[in-house]
């Protein structure tokens, strides 16, 4: 029980650390004018906010008992899921091909986070969609991994 009380403890710090992160960024967002920069930390702002509702879901995953889906519902969440693997390897086809046109190393820099970002999503989603098609019988050890697994800096500053 005291490592879990520590875990929760952890889980809810780094949502207080992601939102200070989301508000600082914000904030400075108004006075940056290089595109670049802005988007970019704008970019940051947007992943805290969701590393911060990953943590949420990982105490309610530690806290709460998780509600069984109806087949419908599990049925539109697949379908959904499939539809976003697709999209994602869209992008990713589009942007690999695009990126070697490209002369501005800046822009390169841009293109190939944002090609990072798109490849993380990918294999997200196909482990998110093996949970689906597993249904009841994934733990919340294997919930918790992969949530983790594909987040860079694991919510630490700079991620």
């Amino acid at each position: 029980m005291g490592r879990d009380n520590e875990l929760l403890k952890f889980l809810k710090s780094q949502i207080e650390v992601e939102n200070y992160i989301v508000k600082s960024l914000n904030e400075a967002l108004d006075e940056i004018e290089n595109p670049a920069v802005k988007g970019t930390l704008k970019g940051i702002s947007l992943d805290s906010i969701k590393h911060a509702e990953m943590y949420a879901s990982a105490i309610a995953l530690l806290t709460g008992k998780p509600k069984a889906l109806a087949e419908r519902h599990l049925d539109k969440q697949k379908s959904l899921v499939e539809r976003h693997i697709e999209l994602e390897l869209e992008l990713i086809d589009k942007i690999s091909q695009e990126i070697i046109k490209v002369k501005d190393d800046k822009v390169v820099l841009l293109l190939d986070a944002i090609l990072a970002d798109e490849k993380r999503h990918h294999e997200l989603l196909k482990r998110v969609l093996e949970i689906i098609v597993k249904g009841e019988t994934i733990t919340d050890e294997e919930w918790f991994g992969i949530l983790w697994k594909s987040v860079p800096f694991h919510g630490a500053p700079g991620g």
